[in-house]
């Protein structure tokens, strides 16, 4: 049997008067490689370099806003002002508030640029994928979202009560997690690590041209919302009627993925701006068009 996992996190790096985070820097990281990704996916689509980093300059300052927003109203009773809450620095973010919040505040660039919503999308999921990888990879260094106690293999031990860690590593105590040196819980970032690389994988190879608008988000969004169902049973995270906020919003995200995954399966009418009033009947996009479904499919 493999021995469980065990090394100093480096929660913090110094450099002269900078204190710099790989938490944050894999955040950064993993958002521009992704984005690099999307771009020769946007230009099969018709989307230009342009029209690409107008979409991501907005959905970066969506994705903070978001990500912490989210946190915020899960853990609401550990801020007593609101001047509490608007302190990132101190830490708490999630990630699905992030994407969220990024995907919320490109869509009125979209509508404006008459992009189609789905393909912009599709365009943009193996990125997604890619960029929940870069970012695990630093919360594996700062030791992050360590859950359970557990006698899995991959288990983290925790370390003397001397190394820093970001998440509280120990056992649990009427809610309250206690340092334990020497203790093995679940690592969850690890799990979401290797689950988002089986992902990506499936993205890369599904993207084929012959498929309609909107399939590869649908199926990131079923895929990773399934993952973060199962991995958040496995976290120590404040729950609201026995789930995560994470697990409530996955629960919701995953139903309409897995909907029109298996029943509707054709671009959705909503999100298709790049077509013109003009140019279509209300059963049928303008065939020639440019933005239009290259096989003419009726709308759901």
């Amino acid at each position: 049997m493999l021995a469980y996992l065990s090394y100093h996190p480096v929660v913090r790096v110094h450099l002269g008067p900078l204190s710099i985070s790989p938490h944050g820097v894999g955040i950064a990281v993993g958002f521009l490689l992704g984005a690099r990704l999307m771009l020769p996916a946007a230009a099969k689509r018709g989307i230009s370099e342009e029209e690409v980093y107008g979409l991501l300059t907005r959905a970066a300052i969506g994705a903070i806003v978001g990500a912490r927003l989210a946190y915020v109203i899960n853990h609401a009773g550990d801020y007593h002002s609101v001047g509490e809450a608007f302190k990132v620095w101190k830490g708490g973010i999630s990630l699905l508030g992030g994407f969220i919040g990024a995907i919320v505040a490109a869509l009125p660039r979209m509508r404006r640029d008459h992009l189609s919503f789905w393909k912009v999308m599709d365009a943009a999921a193996p990125g997604m994928a890619l960029g929940v990888i870069v970012g695990r990879i630093g919360d594996l260094i700062v030791a992050d979202h360590l859950g359970k106690t557990t006698h899995f293999f991959l288990g983290y031990r925790c370390p003397a009560l001397s190394v820093a860690t970001a998440s509280p590593c120990g056992r649990s105590v009427h809610g309250v997690i206690v340092q334990t040196p020497g203790v093995v819980v679940h690592q969850t970032a690890l799990y979401d690590f290797v689950s988002s690389i089986v992902l990506l994988a499936a993205l890369l190879w599904l993207r084929r041209p012959d498929r309609y608008d909107g399939f590869l988000i649908t199926l990131f969004g079923a895929w990773y919302g399934a993952m973060r169902i199962v991995e958040d049973f496995l976290r120590e995270d404040v729950r609201h009627f026995g789930l995560t906020g994470s697990q409530w919003t996955s629960i919701l995200v995953v139903a309409v993925c897995v909907w029109s995954l298996t029943l509707v399966r054709r671009t959705p009418r909503w999100g298709r701006w790049q077509e013109s009033p003009n140019t279509m009947t209300p059963d049928r996009p303008a065939p020639n068009h440019p933005g239009s479904d290259h096989r003419g499919e009726e709308w759901p």
